[in-house]
């Protein structure tokens, strides 16, 4: 895990007074920074070889509730400690906040000192040292949508959430002028995150007022898990600083479009090549790659809770906006749940449109992992890529339209429980019928305004 702080450098800085403040950080199941402040002397002295946390950590909602009927952890088993263990080789400066820096870790049983099965960080290191253990690594990157408005945190939730006005009022995809109007925001996250260590490209203008993109550099799949997590957690903070608020709901009004995660993703061997490419393969693509993607595929129903985890998430997929509902591949075709990019070039690669913004990027990269994995291992073949428009296409497999059918499908897939475990997917298809539960429970505004008077 590539940071760019060694714990010796760390040290020096913390004498000379450079760093007072080392944030020691865990991955929640919905994929958000939680830890602790520690005092950067403290940290260096001791605290570096492992701290507590609470084990609701990994069995709470959106909102920390505490759920019941996980088995893990409960009311009536206390609530106890799971042990946070720094990863030193993710130390990194934390350019944007004073005086800090920060490291990600690993969660462990109290007891046994053996990863948590249901971390996201386990799950995903798990699928990584399967991949290794055939002399290969999963190198991806995600493409992170999100919207920026006008008002701050504080001001959108006293108002109740209304009146949300994005910071541009047109489609700004691509645009440079109105970009330039947001580089407030926009500039310290990029500088920010690139001190930081994390290789970030570019941000544009998405296709939508106030939407924005943010790109980072391919790179092993746990370095862009963290690269995402970080850079989520960034975009809030820098934008909280600046009096400005972000969204990362999948889906904020139905009138707009949605904001996405996009996977891209390839496969690396230990020499450095790109085993999806095969010259005289066609399209460039190798059987290793073929394989790959049929299983990304043919399992793409069974891991659509990974990347869509909310009843939000399932109103993003509408033909007509770029998000895809089938789940076939096409080549450079953005109608399509997989599109196949860099055609013939060693930048090959399978890009996956159905993940959104508000997904967790270590369970997402896990699950594609083992879909691909998996289609490696059966040797899957890969039928002909769709043409033309896809949203129109009667014969292609559907994505799950609801969280409810996800859940379904998750809890039933054979698949997902040979790969993760019968306990790890039990214990996220508790979460999702969490949300269904809570969200039964609402009565929403469309409710009040449809019926106050007609019903």
């Amino acid at each position: 895990m590539p940071g760019n702080l060694t714990f010796d450098a760390l040290k020096s800085l913390v004498s000379n007074g450079e760093i007072d403040t080392v944030l020691t950080c865990i991955v929640d199941m919905q994929g958000r920074l939680m830890g602790k402040r520690f005092h950067a002397r403290h940290f260096v002295d001791s605290a570096y070889h492992e701290t507590h946390c609470c084990n609701y950590l990994l069995a709470t909602d959106l909102e920390m509730y505490t759920v019941e009927g996980f088995a893990a952890t409960s009311w009536s088993g206390g609530y106890g400690d799971y042990v946070m263990k720094p990863d030193l080789s993710t130390l990194r400066l934390v350019p944007w906040l004073e005086g800090t820096a920060m490291v990600m870790c690993d969660v462990l049983d109290h007891h046994t000192h053996k990863d948590v099965p249901h971390s996201p960080r386990a799950m995903l290191k798990s699928q990584v040292a399967r991949m290794a253990e055939l002399g290969l690594t999963p190198i991806m990157a995600t493409e992170l949508e999100f919207f920026l408005f006008e008002k701050s945190f504080d001001d959108m939730r006293k108002g109740g959430f209304r009146d949300l006005e994005p910071i541009s009022g047109y489609n700004e995809d691509y645009h440079i002028l109105q970009t330039t109007k947001e580089e407030d925001v926009l500039r310290p996250v990029r500088n920010g995150l690139y001190e930081a260590g994390i290789p970030v490209e570019n941000t544009k203008g998405e296709a939508e007022t106030g939407q924005e993109e943010l790109n980072i550099k391919y790179a092993p799949a746990l370095d862009t898990a963290e690269y995402h997590t970080i850079s989520k957690n960034a975009v809030k903070e820098i934008a909280w600083a600046k009096g400005r608020s972000v969204s990362f709901l999948a889906k904020w009004r139905s009138d707009k479009v949605g904001s996405s995660a996009h996977i891209h993703q390839s496969v690396f061997d230990k020499d450095g090549n790109n085993v999806f490419c095969d010259p005289d393969g066609e399209y460039g693509m190798s059987d290793t790659m073929r394989h790959y993607m049929a299983g990304l595929i043919k399992y793409a129903p069974d891991y659509t809770y990974f990347l869509a985890p909310y009843i939000n998430s399932y109103k993003r997929f509408q033909k007509g906006t770029f998000a895809p509902t089938k789940t076939v591949w096409s080549v450079d075709n953005r109608t399509a749940g997989f599109r196949l990019c860099g055609e013939g070039t060693k930048a090959l690669r399978v890009e996956c449109r159905i993940g959104g913004s508000d997904l967790n990027p270590y369970l997402a990269l896990a699950a594609q992992i083992a879909a691909g994995l998996r289609g490696i291992e059966e040797k899957l073949p890969l039928d002909p890529p769709a043409k033309g428009d896809v949203y129109e296409a009667s014969d292609a497999k559907e994505i799950p339209q609801t969280l409810r059918e996800a859940r379904e499908t998750m809890l039933k897939s054979s698949f997902l429980r040979e790969v993760f475990s019968d306990a790890v997917i039990d214990h996220y298809g508790r979460a999702a019928e969490w949300e269904v539960e809570e969200f039964d429970r609402a009565v929403t505004d469309y409710e009040i305004a449809r019926g106050f008077e007609r019903a």
